[in-house]
Formats: C-alpha cells, structure tokens, sequence
C-alpha cells in the first residue's frame, strides 16, 4: 500500500497502477461502512485507491470541522490488509492552495433536505469529489446510501461534466440496533447512544404503515415525525419522502421513493434514509460481529 500527501506523487503513483481503477473517497475516521466500499471496488477492479481528507470546504460556520474525528494511524492499519494499493492522505492547501477560487456548484438536487441545512455543504462536496475524479480518473468511484442526497449529487455533477466514470452506491451499513455507521457516532455520549436507533425506527414505523396500504405521503411523513417525538432528547430537523433522483417531495408513495431524515441528539446531528425501489424495500445490511 503506498501512502503519499501531494498532487505529484499521486498523478506519478497513479500512472503506474492497472486498471480498472476503484477509487473511495472518505474524511477518515474509517468504519465497517467505508471498508464495505473497499471491500466492493477490491471485488470489482484491478486497483483501489482511498482518499482521506477532511475537506473544509464542506463544512459552514459553527459547524465540526475542528472537532471532526481524525485517526490516520488507525485508518491506514485498518486499510492494509484489505487490498489498497494507493493512499492519498494530502494537507488543506495541496487541495487548495493559495489563491484558490474555483468550485462547483449542482443546483436543483443539492437545495433540499441536507442543502437547507447546511447551504454551502454541496458545493464542498462537488468540489472536492470533482477535483479527485480528476486526480485520481477512476473507472468507479464508491459511495454509501447512507448519505443519500450526496449520492444524488455526485451522479448528477458527474453526469453533467462527462466524468468517464461509474458511480456505485452501495448499502448503507448498521449497527445492530439499526444505528447507521457514521464517523459522528462518536459524538454520541453513552446516554445519547441508546436513543440514536430512533432514525432506524421511524423509518420502519413509516413503512410498517406502508405496507398497511398507506401511501399519501403526508401521513407517512407524520408517522415518521410521531416516532421520533416520542424520544424527548431527539429533534426533528427534517423528516422527507422525496423522489430518488430529483429530490421532489412526493404526495403519494406509488414506486420509487427516498425515505430521509435528519435528527439532532444534543451537540450531534444524524441522517439516515432509506430507499424505496418498486416493490423492494433496501435497508441496509447489519455489520457483522456489530453490537448496540
């Protein structure tokens, strides 16, 4: 596995490696969700390059970017035995250096949901995922469902910029009680940890109501809403049924539909979704050997 920090070396180190070529970006902090990308680009492609970095482009004011965990050491131990052949772990300023003013910007799909949130977030993001795709020329970059809305995003700019590439989503990855891997569980405190399978729930309370035969859109999202005021410590930020690629708000539920949330738990705040697609019903998988 080699292991580099400038834009030289990766272009040089790239040059080298067959392909096809798998690349999965992550900010670090690597979990059983972003080794299931590598294990997947490991399974598809001849060579599998990991981005890490903390981009700070994605994150507004007020927001985590200093306090977002970091673990490099830990991150590159748990990469080597599962087949990576290339690392680019570079400082803020080899992505953007001095002067840099230059970003991209994907418009109808990146407003909603985590867009009214957090309005410069997919700028960042697009940016950032623009730039290693031209670093990096993947034939397939990875992603997880769990953070739906930047899937949506990524296929669009990559779309719209002819990018010569694949992008693959992949299922989002629980915990046992339902809790969807992320890097800000670690914000959770020993309390908070307990309630936080309270996304998991309302989204199976929606559509435990669903396949009750209920499919106005607007009950289903009140059902939702129901789930999680029953948990005095969760604030509801957003509870959405939207469609998968254009991120509409759907008034009836009759084929394919993203179940999405955002809740806040004290100081951390969490999303999960899940994907409706004709009649199956994607949840994700369990980890294995995971536990609450």
């Amino acid at each position: 596995m080699i292991i580099v920090k400038s834009v030289a070396d990766l272009r040089r180190v790239r040059a080298e490696l067959p392909g096809p070529l798998g690349l999965v970006p992550t900010m670090g902090f690597l979990h059983e969700g972003h080794l299931s990308l590598v294990r997947r680009a490991r399974a598809d492609c001849a060579s599998v390059a990991v981005s890490i970095f903390v981009n700070p482009t994605q994150f507004g004011p007020g927001e985590d970017l200093e306090r977002y965990p970091r673990a490099l050491e830990r991150d590159l131990n748990l990469l080597r035995p599962i087949g990576v052949d290339l690392v680019w772990t570079p400082p803020p300023e080899e992505v953007y250096p001095s002067g840099y003013q230059t970003f991209v910007t994907v418009e109808q799909v990146s407003r909603p949901l985590e867009g009214k949130a957090r309005p410069i977030h997919f700028r960042g993001v697009a940016t950032v995922v623009a730039k290693l795709l031209n670093l990096f020329e993947p034939h397939r970059a990875y992603f997880g469902q769990k953070d739906a809305q930047q899937t949506v995003v990524v296929r669009r700019m990559a779309r719209d910029l002819d990018f010569p590439l694949e992008v693959v989503v992949c299922p989002t990855v629980r915990e046992a009680d339902g809790l969807a891997m992320s890097s800000r569980n670690a914000y959770l405190t020993p309390g908070e940890r307990p309630v936080a399978s309270v996304l998991y729930r309302a989204l199976g309370a929606a559509k435990e109501a669903l396949d009750r035969g209920e499919h106005d859109a607007d009950i289903l999202r009140s059902v939702m809403s129901r789930t999680l005021a029953d948990e005095p410590v969760a604030s509801e930020e957003y509870v959405s049924i939207a469609h998968p690629a254009t991120l509409d708000e759907l008034e009836t539920v009759e084929g394919e539909a993203l179940f999405s949330l955002a809740v806040r738990l004290g100081r951390t705040r969490l999303i999960d979704n899940f994907l409706l697609h004709e009649d199956e019903w994607s949840t994700g998988i369990i980890a294995e050997g995971s536990r609450a």
